[in-house]
């Protein structure tokens, strides 16, 4: 196997390989039909085997303070996506690909990594055993059928909300849970890449 730099012929492989290690998460909808750009310089790896991308990171930094990255003091690296192909998965892809990224990460001079995820135990488990530190959080709300009644409206006639997605962000987490079939905790980790 061989941690690289990301390619545009990777493309293919690459979305393949995020849509389905995305498949048996709390992010089994965000699907992607092309690689994202960035706006900032960005660290992008691939894990290949064989020819076939199994793994990827992409990490958005910071040229100035406070660009990319919503929380921490100095320059800082958004993981907008880490993933590894559901057949590969277990055997410490993942945390090569982050292994590699805090390198080129620290040569760049950044001195912090952000990540939000959803609730997914498991994943914020591995962040946490990486060294993360959860430092926020706030709810994804999704809102569809008869839960649409009395909360979306539209001024558009005939213009009829049947779904929405939301951020949630008071103090009130509970009773939003309580009153939406599907909630996530989108929760935020940090590392200090300069200790």
């Amino acid at each position: 196997m061989e941690i690289r730099e990301y390619t545009s012929n990777d493309e293919q492989g690459w979305v393949r390989c995020r849509i389905l290690s995305f498949l048996d998460t709390a992010y089994f909808d965000n699907v992607l039909t092309e690689k994202e750009t960035y706006e900032n310089p960005s660290i992008e790896l691939v894990a290949v085997e064989h020819g076939k991308i199994i793994g990827l990171i992409d990490i958005e930094y910071e040229q100035k303070e406070g660009t990319v990255c919503s929380r921490g003091t100095g320059l800082g690296g958004m993981i907008w996506h880490i993933a590894v192909h559901p057949d590969y998965q277990r055997k410490g892809i993942g945390n090569m690909l982050l292994a590699e990224a805090q390198k080129i990460a620290r040569e760049k001079g950044l001195n912090h990594l952000e990540a939000w995820t959803r609730d997914d135990v498991w994943v914020n488990t591995w962040y946490e055993k990486n060294d993360f530190q959860h430092v926020d959080s706030y709810l994804h709300v999704f809102v569809g059928g008869e839960e649409v009644d009395g909360i979306l409206t539209s001024n558009v006639p005939g213009l009829y909300p049947v779904q929405a997605f939301a951020h949630y962000t008071g103090k009130e987490k509970e009773m939003v849970k309580g009153k939406f079939s599907r909630v996530h905790d989108c929760n935020c980790f940090e590392k200090r890449l300069d200790k």
